[in-house]
């Protein structure tokens, strides 16, 4: 169970400053907070990645602890938004799956009355990583929740979530927000350059978070680079074996690099609380919890390497997308404008067939990854689909 702050909520005027683009979707969330007779017991935020619903879970919670609504300044906003509150609960999971006893975990916090605010708010960020025996557990709760209690759930889309537990909440639909909202965030909140913000954020498909790591990032810029690369490099079958070995040590590098630091920490952390010396050897009794620590670190790469990957080809996409526009003379931006030399090299010696033939390759690699197949058999796959074939 993870609370992970939020980047600029301390500095807001209001929590739903970061919900941008979202006036209409996040409408029935305020009426709920002003008017109680508007709310409901269980909610699910849905919206492809990017839209901010987990932001907007957790500003719809800081705004039902606040006396004034959401104002973003006082404690209530803070620790809400942060996961420090005492009756707001946010389970972030960094694993493939939310388990039965994290739900359980839940269950037993949300049987108890607010201490200290308004609502006991119960935000699941990831409601789609729940299997449907962990539904199953969690559906009496939905269904007869104390009378201060609230559940949030957030999921990329309504189906994602079981359909007993759906049909028991009241749904929120949110949208990618229009990029240049995203980029005038970026300007705003994180003092970016309007011209890189405005790069980053079509670079992102207006996925705030993935934004602002590549505003503040030139490494992670070059990452995204190192991949789209691909597209122009890829001659033969030898290359694409290449190709998909460097993609994959890639994923492998970005995760190790975002964990490492992290997976060090933890253990101290666990050692220090068991008054242990990891110099030394551990007792039995111990080592267990210490084992336990190292599974779900495991987990958690696993997830980050495949959520990479995914990524990447996202982003392998966006680049076919815009030699798509160009080759049918489609007047609209290019999400990849510093790369336009690229794209019109591509579209100039390829056909538009070609084109649509390598955005289905890449939406079949994503299926596969999806499915546990073997990244690098997957991506293997993928390049040797990527290669040219109509040449000019």
């Amino acid at each position: 169970m993870t609370a992970v702050p939020l980047a600029g909520a301390a500095r807001a005027t209001s929590v739903w400053d970061e919900v941008v683009g979202q006036e209409v979707a996040v409408a029935p969330l305020k009426a709920a907070v002003a008017d109680p007779s508007a709310m409901t017991h269980a909610w699910i935020i849905t919206g492809p990645p990017g839209s901010g619903r987990s932001y907007a879970a957790r500003a719809f919670a800081a705004a039902l602890q606040c006396l004034e609504g959401g104002c973003g300044q006082c404690r209530a906003c803070t620790t809400s938004l942060s996961g420090a509150h005492a009756d707001v609960t946010l389970l972030a999971t960094e694993k493939v799956t939310i388990s039965i006893d994290e739900v359980r975990d839940l269950i037993a916090t949300a049987q108890s009355s607010p201490s200290e605010g308004r609502w006991r708010v119960m935000v699941v960020e990831d409601a789609d990583r729940m299997t449907e025996r962990t539904s199953n557990v969690l559906l009496k709760s939905i269904e007869e929740p104390p009378q201060r209690t609230v559940w949030v759930m957030c999921a990329p889309s309504a189906e994602d979530v079981a359909v007993t537990i759906r049909s028991r909440s009241r749904h929120v639909s949110m949208r990618v927000p229009d990029p240049e909202v995203v980029a005038q965030l970026l300007v705003d909140r994180d003092g970016v350059e309007p011209e890189l913000a405005r790069q980053c954020a079509y670079a992102a498909q207006s996925h705030i978070g993935i934004a602002r790591r590549l505003a503040r990032d030139p490494a992670a810029r070059g990452r995204r680079d190192q991949v789209l690369a691909l597209a122009t490099e890829i001659r033969g079958v030898g290359d694409a074996v290449l190709a998909a070995a460097d993609l994959a040590a890639v994923a492998e590098a970005d995760a190790k690099a975002s964990t490492e630091e992290r997976d060090v920490e933890e253990r101290n952390e666990l050692l220090r609380t068991l008054g242990a010396d990891d110099g030394g050897r551990l007792p039995p009794a111990l080592r267990s919890q210490v084992k336990q620590l190292e599974e779900d670190q495991k987990r958690r790469a696993t997830r980050l390497k495949r959520d990479v990957l995914d990524r990447a080809i996202v982003d392998l996409m966006s680049l076919y997308r815009d030699v798509a526009c160009l080759q049918v003379g489609a007047t609209v931006p290019l999400v990849n404008e510093s790369h336009r030399g690229h794209v019109e090299g591509l579209a100039g010696r390829t056909t538009l067939t070609e084109t649509m033939r390598c955005l289905d390759a890449l939406t079949q690699t994503r299926t596969r990854l999806a499915g546990n197949v073997a990244p690098v058999l997957a991506l293997e796959a993928m390049a040797l689909a990527l290669r040219p074939r109509t040449i000019s």
